[in-house]
This record gives structure tokens, sequence and C-alpha cells, in this order.
């Protein structure tokens, strides 16, 4: 007996892997070899391709496809109509299924609707990508990125405000008593 929910319209491949309490929704194609964790949402009209890895309690919103080597790691969001991207140089007539690039989407990661994430990227932990934005570099753990191309305008808590730290490089956030220091430019969560 299935321990997920898939609505009639999806389809689900042989071989793909599907935690319990995830919830396929409409129009959906969950292809062969593709994982999916437990308690994930996934909405109407995505499409997660072969060999693609999906932690556990990751959102995907409406219109978005996961092409081979796109991994997202726990608690992810993609927004609606986001875009991955798995070959750096597509051409028609060239067959390159053996130069898929991956991409990471590291634990906490949102991206906005309409963003666009180049394919040989990383995107950090509890980082947050701008609606609309393309992303063409690594994004460092905890930063905001926004734009075309993207660039970084802040930092962000895992709790999802804005982190505005004091002379000594330290935030505290007042929802969830996380204290994070900025070092080098990065942020370390300190009292965990």
């Amino acid at each position: 007996m299935k321990k997920f929910f898939v609505h009639e319209s999806s389809y689900i491949d042989d071989g793909a892997k599907i935690g319990e309490g995830t919830k396929i929704w409409h129009f959906s194609h969950i292809m062969t070899d593709s994982i999916i964790g437990k308690d994930c949402n996934i909405g109407q009209n995505v499409l997660i391709s072969p060999k693609v890895i999906i932690g556990n309690n990751v959102k995907i919103q409406n219109n978005v496809s996961l092409y081979t080597g796109v991994i997202c790691e726990d608690n992810v969001f993609l927004g609606p109509s986001m875009v991955f991207t798995n070959i750096i140089n597509p051409r028609s007539e060239v067959v390159r299924r053996n130069d898929y690039v991956k991409t990471l989407v590291m634990k906490g990661a949102s991206i906005g609707a309409n963003a666009t994430i180049i394919c040989g990227n990383t995107i950090g932990k509890y980082a947050m990508v701008g609606a609309g934005s393309v992303v063409t570099k690594n994004i460092p753990d905890y930063s905001i990125f926004v734009g075309n191309p993207s660039k970084q305008i802040g930092w962000i808590s895992e709790y999802g405000y804005k982190m505005h730290f004091n002379d000594n490089g330290i935030f505290k956030c007042e929802y969830s008593n996380k204290v994070y220091k900025l070092v080098n430019n990065k942020v370390k969560v300190t009292n965990e």
C-alpha cells in the first residue's frame, strides 16, 4: 500500500522512490530512478527527471522542472516556474546526455519564482535567491542574492529574516534565539 499521495492525472515511472507522506499534485511526472524524500509537496505540472535526488520536506511549487544532475537537500523551497539547467552548452543536434552538470541546493535554501539556476552551481544552506534572479555562480550559506546576473544584497537567518550584524559581527534572531556570527564573509550559527 502506498504511503504517499499521487493525483490521478500524474505519472510515476517504475523505479522512482517516493517517501512517506509526500503529496504529488496534478499533471506531474516523476521519472525512473529519481528519489523523493518524506513529507514533500510537489505542485502541479512538475517534472522530476531520472536520478534527481530530493530530500525530506521539500516544497516544489507549480511548473518546476528538475533535470538530471539536480540535488535538493532537506527543507528546500522551489518557487513557481523557477528553472534549473543541466547542460552548459546545449545544441539541438548534439547529444550531451553524458555531460549533465550537477547542481546542489543545500538544506533550507529558498529559490524564488521564475529564478534561473545555471547548472554547476551550489546554493548554500538557508540561502535565499530572489524571484526572477539568474544564478551564475555559487551562492554562500545564509546569503541573499537577487538580479540578473544575481548579486549578493545581504544575509538571511534560518527563520527567513534579513540579518543586520553588530560591530562584533553578531546577530541574534528574535524569533528562534539563534546567534549568528559573520567572520571573513561567512556566516556560522554559534549557539548550536
